[in-house]
């Protein structure tokens, strides 16, 4: 089976699959760089082939060229938008994960996946290589090009560069895009904390096409929108500010790049719900969580103008005084895996109600047909 295959077989099941064979890569290269050249060549462009390979998986065949055809569900729809704040209820509240006394600033120790940005890099890109979008594997696939194998030589990652980051989330969405057929698609936009977000965590219903980079900040995210502005996504979630916060930024910088970024994406992905996440609180002295919570209010605001949703994730990661959370951080920015299971749930909840909308848009649409129907009827 050839590469070109793979990617529409990994997109046909409903959620991981089994790791696959190694493709077709350089040996174990003391320079892995050389993995990241061999896939500008031209052979690597054509991802996703015209005919669909048969699969073991007992979910029905959604890449089949007749759902391919197919129109998009949304055409004659009028934009669907979430309007109202997506936030916990007094009762979610209470049952949501209670702060551990206990509990430190430490990372997690989890062995079998990616550990540092070069590592996630190198899983990424040889799944790529091999026809395969990351989202969809299991978190320890590809091991013998990224993680250190006992007994051998230690690999050599090199640092992929902020640009070589921006290539490949371009090559993913490019992927998606070609294969993506009838498949639901969520987009999360953003940076490290969107980067890192595990995709075994990932809400189920639809593919996921992960667009964040480590040190982001609105104004590279404004800049690289384009990367999948040929992607069709249901839903598209942005997270973005912490960085210019941390960079100096002033509130008016950071709202008047989040406008732009919310205005490109409802122009490019006119039949896309467009999410806007508020900004997580910190525990770091420089950034007062007072200043995070203005603009949050600022951003729900805008995000309603702009006709956008707004999801507020901020409320779930406060403790009492305002601040992160100790039990949802490993180092009081970036969230453990505590930190993601909340995010989830948030992600969950608001996946819940874009679906119950879009159900309700298709029946008074269908409603509005029928009415036409019987008055066509009428002498």
């Amino acid at each position: 089976m050839g590469d070109p295959y793979l990617l529409a077989v990994s997109l046909l099941s409903g959620g991981q699959i089994a790791a696959p064979p190694p493709p077709v890569l350089p040996p174990q290269p003391d320079n892995l760089l050389a993995l990241w050249h061999s896939s500008e060549s031209s052979t690597f462009e054509p991802l996703v082939a015209q005919k669909i390979v048969p699969t073991i998986e007992i979910t029905s065949p959604e890449f089949s060229q007749q759902l391919i055809s197919q129109t998009n569900p949304f055409q004659g729809t009028d934009t669907l938008t979430i309007t109202t704040a997506l936030a916990p209820t007094a009762a979610q509240a209470a049952i949501e994960l209670k702060p551990s006394v206990q509990a430190k600033l430490k990372p997690d120790t989890a062995t079998t996946k990616p550990a540092s940005g070069s590592q996630l890099f190198y899983q990424r890109l040889a799944a790529l290589k091999a026809g395969k979008i990351y989202t969809r594997l299991p978190v320890d696939s590809f091991q013998s090009y990224w993680a250190n194998q006992a007994g051998t030589k230690a690999l050599a990652l090199q640092k992929p560069s902020y640009e070589q980051w921006k290539r490949l989330l371009a090559k993913e969405a490019r992927a998606v895009s070609q294969g993506q057929g009838s498949n639901r698609l969520s987009v999360l936009v953003g940076d490290s904390l969107s980067l890192w977000f595990p995709q075994e965590r990932l809400p189920g219903g639809s593919l996921w096409l992960n667009q964040g980079i480590s040190g982001d900040n609105s104004r590279g995210i404004l800049k690289r929108l384009s990367a999948f502005s040929q992607t069709r996504p249901d839903v598209i979630y942005v997270l973005a500010g912490i960085n210019d916060l941390r960079q100096g930024a002033t509130d008016e910088t950071i709202l008047d790049n989040l406008r732009q970024i919310v205005r490109r994406l409802r122009q490019e992905h006119p039949r896309s719900s467009v999410i806007v996440q508020s900004i997580l609180p910190t525990r770091i002295n420089t950034i007062p969580n007072r200043r995070i919570r203005n603009l949050n209010q600022q951003l729900a605001i805008l995000a309603q103008q702009q006709g956008a949703g707004y999801l507020d994730i901020h409320s779930r990661f406060s403790d009492v005084e305002g601040n992160l959370r100790v039990d949802l951080t490993t180092d009081g920015l970036h969230l453990s895996g505590r930190g993601y299971e909340v995010w989830q749930s948030a992600l969950q909840q608001a996946e819940s109600v874009i679906a119950l909308n879009r159900n309700n848009v298709r029946a008074d649409n269908s409603v509005k047909r029928s009415r036409l129907s019987d008055l066509s009827g009428l002498n």
